[in-house]
């Protein structure tokens, strides 16, 4: 735990410096880049979207060739270097577009481009670089401390997925808060300055941990061992229907000893092959045509555990759709409403303090009541399995858009009835409203989440741990896409049939938001429905004898397992 705290610490500053711009970026792009509210939206969608998904290639890259020591070293230098950009940008006013007032003819709003967007891209894209590597890091290399062959260990790294929410959320309060007032009123060139200024920090305070990590060896590409068993399936299954004289059948022969030696020693799967997925036993059947796609059992079993959870990452793909809403639509909601409280002026992209306040409070309460309860109450290690805890946030996320889309009809029906539909003035409508939603979806974010990383750990082969925890970010980063996806077929589709398109114009008031979160409620539950189909039928990995990695400590200390 002592190593995993540096990890956690380094979270707090890693998410204060992402969230800070990603909350507000929204409303940065419309009132200073000049695009319009959905092509705001979408721009926020795609770079969330494209850090998220690049997740996938630092959880590679950490499982094959480097470490997940040197993949986050690397990728906060990229991260810092695009902040740096964009601090820039934001500093020198030729940087940016001349600034003008909508609606007056004299001062035309052009949003941003040649060089300016160029530099605009270059410093985002960047910055979705670093957080891409670091998301697939950081995570995988706090969860390898614990040693998952004891209870003891399996329960603490269980505790630290929970806690790196926690932690993931202190940043984000930071963030949403101080940080998001200093754009507002102070100019972003502060809020981009101390993003730069926390990921900078964060690397020597990674580095204080250097002593106590244990750090898994690269192994290889997990990726070519999983086309190698369904590139070899295939052809014997061709190879089969062919002959007519073939009999499918492994003997224990197919598999050399070393490799049953190697099944035996390091993991809990025996030489007899499991019967899911049946086909891909024929890969470990010996092919005399094609010897070097002969694979062992271990590598077939490892194929057929990374094929079963595949469809629990779909599943959870609409869930992050819903979750891309808090800083895209619900921000520029937010933003046409009263955000007075008392003689305090909150900014909109301040809304996301509601989730992470609750899920500061839910996530050590779920770690220190809620889960001993459960235990008692099911008489099992896990007590909530991971795939209930997904199940919920599911479900919390159908609920979240049912409450988004009344919300939104009574802020249209102000804006009516007030006749202020073409007005700029805030409208008479707390923005508290909108605040409900952020309640749901906070909450869906903390059991999904948390879930997720923790599901795709612990079910992931030793040798693509990284790459599977990762899975839980590009999980994130289609919701986002999807979402953009969802905006502009909606547009297309409702200008197809001669309507008003849903989404679109530079004036909120005008949209038909309401009727795209109860879309968004509708596709949540017919997903959540195929959810349910496919958790019921996955059967967990076996953890009574975990496999045993190999490491190397920085440090050698009796206390340490290696």
């Amino acid at each position: 735990m002592l190593a995993a705290s540096f990890v956690l610490a380094v979270e707090v500053l890693e998410n204060l410096a992402f969230l800070a711009n990603a909350s507000n970026l929204v409303l940065y792009l419309s009132k200073f880049m000049h695009y319009s509210p959905s092509g705001s939206a979408n721009i926020v969608t795609n770079f969330m979207g494209t850090a998220f998904l690049l997740a996938l290639l630092g959880g590679f890259l950490a499982d094959a060739f480097f470490t997940t020591y040197s993949i986050f070293l690397l990728s906060a230098v990229i991260e810092s270097l695009g902040l740096l950009i964009l601090t820039l940008q934001a500093h020198v006013p030729y940087l940016k577009p001349p600034t003008c007032v909508s609606n007056q003819l004299g001062s035309p709003c052009h949003k941003v481009g040649g060089g300016k967007a160029v530099m605009l891209f270059s410093g985002l894209y960047l910055v979705a670089l670093g957080v891409g590597g670091i998301k697939g890091s950081l995570p995988p290399h706090g969860a390898e401390q614990f040693d998952e062959t004891t209870f003891v260990g399996r329960n603490k790294r269980s505790a630290f997925f929970n806690y790196f929410i926690f932690c993931l959320s202190c940043g984000a309060l930071i963030a949403v808060t101080l940080v998001v007032w200093m754009e507002d009123n102070k100019g972003w060139q502060w809020g981009f300055g101390i993003s730069t200024l926390t990921i900078v920090v964060s690397i020597p305070i990674f580095l204080l941990g250097s002593p106590t990590y244990r750090i898994k060896t690269p192994a290889g590409s997990p990726i070519t061992t999983i086309f190698k068993v369904l590139a070899s399936a295939a052809f014997i299954s061709r190879k089969a229907k062919s002959s007519n004289n073939v009999v499918i059948s492994i003997s224990t022969s197919s598999v050399s000893s070393d490799s049953v030696r190697d099944v035996d020693e390091q993991t809990p799967i025996t030489p007899i092959p499991t019967q899911n997925l049946e086909f891909l036993n024929r890969a470990a059947m010996k092919n005399p045509n094609h010897p070097e796609l002969k694979c062992t059992l271990k590598q077939v079993e490892e194929a057929k555990v990374v094929l079963k959870i595949f469809p629990i990452f779909a599943s959870t793909i609409m869930l992050n759709c819903c979750l891309a809403q808090l800083s895209t639509f619900s921000v520029q909601q937010a933003a046409t409403m009263n955000t007075k409280l008392g003689s305090l002026k909150v900014p909109p992209a301040s809304l996301p303090v509601f989730p992470v306040i609750f899920i500061m409070i839910l996530a050590p309460t779920y770690n220190h009541a809620i889960v001993p309860i459960a235990r008692k109450l099911t008489k099992s290690e896990m007590g909530i399995t991971h795939l209930q805890r997904i199940g919920t946030g599911l479900v919390l996320s159908i609920v979240a858009m049912a409450v988004a889309a009344l919300v939104e009809m009574k802020r249209k029906n102000v804006a009516l009835r007030t006749h202020m539909l073409d007005s700029s003035e805030p409208l008479p409508i707390s923005f508290l409203w909108v605040a409900l939603q952020y309640l749901f979806l906070g909450s869906a974010d903390l059991f999904s989440l948390a879930g997720m990383m923790e599901f795709f750990f612990t079910e992931a082969p030793m040798s693509m741990r990284s790459l599977a925890t990762a899975l839980s970010w590009a999980s994130l980063a289609m919701g986002y896409y999807f979402s953009s996806v969802l905006v502009s077929v909606i547009n297309g589709v409702t200008k197809a049939c001669r309507l008003t398109p849903w989404l679109y114009g530079r004036s909120l008031n005008h949209y038909h938001l309401e009727r795209f979160y109860w879309l968004m409620c509708i596709l949540s539950g017919l997903n959540f429905l195929q959810y349910l189909f496919w958790a019921n039928r996955y059967t967990y990995r076996s953890k009574s004898a975990g496999e045993q990695p190999p490491f190397k400590e920085q440090q050698h200390k009796s206390h340490l397992v290696v």
